[in-house]
């Protein structure tokens, strides 16, 4: 089960609007407000596709590359401590702190996948 949806390599939240009594998501990891909705999941996945499609249309239209959601590069804030003992960790083991962190979420993202999978 999945609460995303996904279309042209770009992903969308769906959400319940009980306020609007609407179904309702918007497309992460892309700094421009691409926002959707619809009464059933049908529209919502259909409404969905067309503001991915309009999005790339007008990145079309005036010239600009449309953003990706994920660019393979983000900040992240921990502990002088743990900033620390990574990197030695990292040295200890002849890599760079980004291989090391790299693996280090590699690792962590099989763990969380491997619980998703169905169960036979």
């Amino acid at each position: 089960m999945s609460d995303l949806l996904e279309y042209k390599g770009y992903h969308g939240t769906v959400e319940y609007s009980a306020e609007d009594g609407i179904l309702c998501g918007s497309v992460f990891g892309v700094n421009d407000s691409l926002n959707y909705h619809g009464m059933g999941l049908e529209e919502l996945e259909a409404s969905f596709h067309s503001c991915v499609d309009n999005y790339l249309s007008l990145c079309a239209q005036i010239g600009k590359q449309p953003e990706k959601e994920f660019k393979g590069c983000f900040n992240v804030r921990i502990a002088p401590e743990l900033h620390r003992a990574a990197a030695l960790a990292a040295a200890k083991e002849g890599c760079s702190l980004n291989q090391w962190i790299s693996e280090a979420v590699r690792e962590r993202t099989r763990k969380v996948a491997s619980y998703q999978q169905p169960r036979a």
